[in-house]
């Protein structure tokens, strides 16, 4: 991995989200990573998906974030942003506010909603999975669960972080 694309002085903001009756949400929190990637202005989307790649997460898209709450119950996922900013809702209606921008890097658990309060196409993200494990997506209807939240206990926590690998990273977070 090119070092020189990952900034050392990166803040990391961490929330914990609980099960709100429609949302599983997950007793792992979210974790994010301030301004972490150092992208050029062009090819950002290849850099980002090299180092998700070389630290075992795959399965990789290039998109905006969805302007509707969703979350997955097969698997965490990472988001990398390599152009735009929004304001994220994390946990469903009553959860928590988070200003994403180029740059940040999130690690949602399964199970966590995710929603765009803004236009869809105003973030550029490349999201991916550890081991490259597939993804289903859930809306928080009422016939998800509890099948969803049998899901999500059996997801296993990833042996490397998307960005720092085995190095540190979300192994502090996730004990």
């Amino acid at each position: 991995m090119k070092r020189k694309h990952i900034n050392n002085s990166y803040i990391h903001e961490i929330y914990h989200l609980k099960d709100d009756g429609i949302f599983p949400n997950n007793t792992l929190p979210v974790v994010v990573y301030k301004r972490v990637l150092n992208l050029p202005v062009f090819f950002a989307s290849n850099i980002v998906r090299k180092i998700f790649r070389d630290n075992n997460w795959k399965n990789s898209w290039k998109s905006g974030i969805f302007t509707y709450h969703h979350y997955h119950s097969t698997t965490h996922e990472a988001l990398g942003v390599i152009k735009g900013k929004t304001t994220l809702l994390l946990g469903g209606q009553h959860g928590c506010k988070i200003d994403v921008e180029a740059g940040d890097v999130l690690i949602i658990p399964a199970g966590v909603a995710h929603k765009n309060l803004g236009n869809e196409n105003q973030i550029t993200c490349i999201g991916a999975y550890p081991n490259g494990k597939s993804y289903d997506i859930l809306y928080g209807k009422k016939d998800e669960r509890p099948g969803a939240d049998e899901r999500i206990i059996k997801v296993s926590k990833p042996l490397t972080d998307p960005v720092f690998g085995t190095k540190s990273g979300i192994a502090e977070h996730w004990k």
